[in-house]
C-alpha cells in the first residue's frame, strides 16, 4: 500500500502494460514525481522494461516497483529492477507485497 494523503504533487500508476512510446509524451508533459511500475513480467514489464521505462522515459523523483512476487509468473524482483536501472536521480522505494510505504 502507498499512501500519500497530502499528495501536493503528480503521481502515475502504471499495471497491465509493456513500455511503449508515449511514456516519453506522459513524462514530459506531465512530469509525474513518483510512479507506481510494474516489474513482475509475464504479464507486466520485466524489471528490464520496467528501468527503461523509469530511466529513459518517464524520469520521475521517486519510484515504487510493484506487481511482483504475489505468484508463480511474476518472477521479477525488486533487485533486477534497481540494477537494470543503474545510476538515475530517481529514488526508488522497493517493498515487498504487504508493506506500507507513507509519503
Amino acid at each position: 500500500m502507498v499512501r500519500a494523503p497530502r499528495l501536493s504533487y503528480e503521481m502515475m500508476r502504471l499495471s497491465h502494460t509493456g513500455v511503449f512510446g508515449d511514456m516519453k509524451w506522459i513524462g514530459e508533459h506531465y512530469k509525474p514525481d513518483l510512479l507506481l511500475i510494474p516489474i513482475g513480467g509475464h504479464f507486466v514489464m520485466s524489471p528490464e522494461d520496467a528501468a527503461v521505462a523509469t530511466r529513459d522515459l518517464i524520469k520521475p523523483k521517486f519510484a515504487v516497483p510493484m506487481h511482483y512476487g504475489t505468484f508463480p509468473p511474476l518472477k521479477g524482483t525488486p533487485q533486477e529492477y534497481l540494477q537494470a536501472l543503474g545510476t538515475t536521480p530517481t529514488k526508488v522505494f522497493p517493498i515487498n507485497p504487504g508493506d506500507k510505504l507513507d509519503f
